[in-house]
């Protein structure tokens, strides 16, 4: 698409940051939607992790038996079978429970993976369904990153805290009950002792998550401006701009590093509290243990116990709190995703039977009083009306947001026309597909577009049955087949994304694969625009070559290209203000002999 539709074509982009889901628990409920084929699975998993976590909890209240009896017997001799019987007790639970958590972990996995997959292979069917419009509404990074980054947020809390939030929440209850069951007084110490190194942690939790997410702010910009700097180096040295781009780039870095200093000086804390936590903990619990054993209220089995206890409470209270944190960018991840499928889809096709066959098609279109527009209010082509005879060749010329590029858009159907009709060989493109009509088109744009792949599949992308002798024909017309030979492996050469093929060579490549496809019309936006004069000549000619035979409509700033044009259009504020040919629009002396006059000015 050309520059001049973009000023009325919104778009969004920017880095993206963390945030905060806009509703919780919508996008939780649109989640458990999409997962219901696997929450089967999911709920065995997570029965799984709660046995394996109320297993951990009976340890330590048979260690405390243990421990009695081993305390017992130092005076009248150690009952070994009784001592020999909880061992082999304990040895099975903590086992049965390792078990339990290795399937369930497995489950989760399988489910993980696999929800990712059904999630990536629901996006890709539904990017093909949405309406060119959406993507001029969003950034193509915005929506890779909802395929990759979103998608993969999902699939690790799935797989790292969904299962370990439930045992998490399973072990904190189950660890209150059983202190609360053993002694009272101690329980109430221990979490008394614990809550008040928690609300220190969570304090400086609050305080920290505000530099995580300028973190993230100031890194996306960082990296902004050095992916903008990198892409256009040749720019900035050309116009001494290096000084200029470091000032930027250190005041960035400067933000990033200050970010980074507090947040992870602050999240650095954590552990050395934590282990306060704990430590105090302890403390707590064995020193009121010691005096309730002075006044012989409990047995030295349960300060043994409670130990362990202390441990299992802890443990999770900081768990819950990190898979809650990961629950809220899950469901911040999963709103931009389920938000992406369900947008709105480009009308149905079902009813639709008509078909024309390339082979039959004689290559008449009447635009019939066209009007359309991006959006409601901004109509770009108010009225256009043209009758394009078999085998003409069209121009459509005009200023900058005169509706060009437009226009072909519309004839492709990549757009519905909001009133009027487009109608192929007297039949209107609303009874054709999308499919039939891209399929009686042959496009070749200002952008170039080559794949990672061999010259073959690129020159015969998405056609079967093409020999190479075909191609080589197709590639000898357009004037590149030598430039083929003499790459290693000639039609077998693999094209990269670090190729260092001219803009030129990529043109004619694109052309050759036109002539492979072989339909009925062409279209060629602005497609010697990105090349030099010598360059332009060798594409001409190629071009010329394409049109013979066919319908053609070439879009072109340089009007020096398109003086053989059986007919000219004239565009301007979406109208057709003046047409005919080259010769008949010079001589009228009127606004398309303005502008081919200020391209020859000296």
């Amino acid at each position: 698409m050309s520059n001049e539709e973009l000023k009325s074509k919104p778009r969004r982009g920017g880095p993206r940051i963390a945030e905060k889901p806009k509703d919780f628990k919508t996008a939780i409920k649109k989640m458990i939607t999409y997962l219901k084929k696997f929450m089967p699975f999911i709920v065995v998993a997570l029965i799984l992790a709660s046995i394996s976590s109320v297993l951990s909890i009976i340890g330590p209240n048979k260690l405390k038996d243990l421990t009695n009896v081993i305390t017992d017997g130092l005076l009248t001799g150690i009952d070994f079978k009784r001592v020999k019987t909880i061992c082999l007790f304990l040895l099975s639970i903590y086992l049965l429970s390792a078990i339990f958590n290795f399937i369930q972990t497995i489950i989760m996995t399988n489910v993980a993976n696999n929800f990712a997959k059904q999630l990536r292979s629901s996006i890709s069917k539904k990017i093909n369904k949405l309406p060119l419009k959406y993507f001029d509404n969003n950034s193509y990074g915005d929506i890779l990153s909802r395929v990759t980054n979103d998608v993969d947020t999902i699939a690790m809390t799935m797989h790292n805290s969904l299962s370990g939030l439930v045992s998490a929440i399973t072990l904190f209850i189950g660890s209150i009950i059983m202190m609360f069951a053993t002694n009272w007084i101690m329980a109430i110490s221990g979490i008394v002792a614990s809550t008040l190194g928690f609300m220190l942690m969570f304090l400086i939790l609050s305080k920290s998550q505000k530099y995580f997410m300028a973190r993230q702010v100031e890194l996306g910009r960082l990296n902004g401006h050095i992916e903008e700097i990198y892409t256009n180096h040749n720019i900035v040295r050309a116009y001494n701009g290096q000084m200029e781009s470091l000032e930027k780039f250190d005041k960035y870095n400067e933000k990033v590093f200050d970010c980074n200093r507090k947040s992870q000086f602050l999240s650095g804390m954590m552990q050395p509290i934590m282990s306060f936590v704990g430590n105090f903990s302890y403390l707590v619990v064995c020193v009121v243990g010691a005096i309730l054993v002075m006044n012989d209220q409990i047995s030295f089995g349960v300060i043994v116990a409670f130990m362990i206890y202390v441990r299992l409470f802890t443990n999770p209270l900081s768990q819950i709190a990190q898979g809650m944190s990961n629950l809220q960018s899950t469901a911040a991840a999963a709103e931009r995703v389920f938000e992406f499928l369900e947008e709105k889809e480009m009308s149905s096709e079902e009813t639709i039977n008509r078909r024309l066959q390339k082979s039959k098609v004689r290559g008449n279109i009447i635009f019939d009083h066209v009007k359309f527009g991006y959006n409601n209010d901004q109509i770009i082509i108010k009225d256009f009306c043209c009758n394009v005879k078999p085998g003409q060749k069209i121009a459509i010329v005009g200023p900058t947001g005169a509706g060009k590029t437009t226009m072909v858009n519309l004839l492709m159907k990549f757009y519905e026309i909001n009133s009027g009709d487009i109608i192929i060989d007297g039949v209107s493109v609303r009874e054709l597909s999308r499919e039939n009509v891209h399929d009686l088109f042959i496009m070749v744009l200002q952008d170039t577009w080559l794949f990672n792949g061999t010259i073959r599949d690129n020159i015969k992308y998405n056609k079967e049955n093409v020999t190479d002798e075909e191609i080589m024909n197709a590639l000898n017309v357009v004037g590149v087949d030598h430039f083929v030979k003499s790459l290693p492996k000639g039609l077998d050469y693999m094209l990269t994304d670090s190729e260092s093929i001219s803009a030129g060579q990529k043109q004619l490549l694109t052309i050759a694969r036109g002539m492979i496809k072989d339909s009925p019309f062409l279209i060629l936006d602005e497609a010697t625009s990105s090349v030099d004069t010598r360059t332009e000549e060798l594409v001409q000619k190629a071009m010329d070559k394409l049109t013979e035979g066919r319908t053609s409509f070439i879009i072109a700033h340089r009007l020096s290209t398109i003086k053989n044009a059986d007919l000219i259009l004239v565009m301007k504020d979406g109208n057709i203000i003046e047409q005919g040919s080259h010769k008949e629009l010079m001589n009228q002396n009127g606004f398309y002999a303005e502008l081919y006059n200020s391209q020859f000015k000296k």
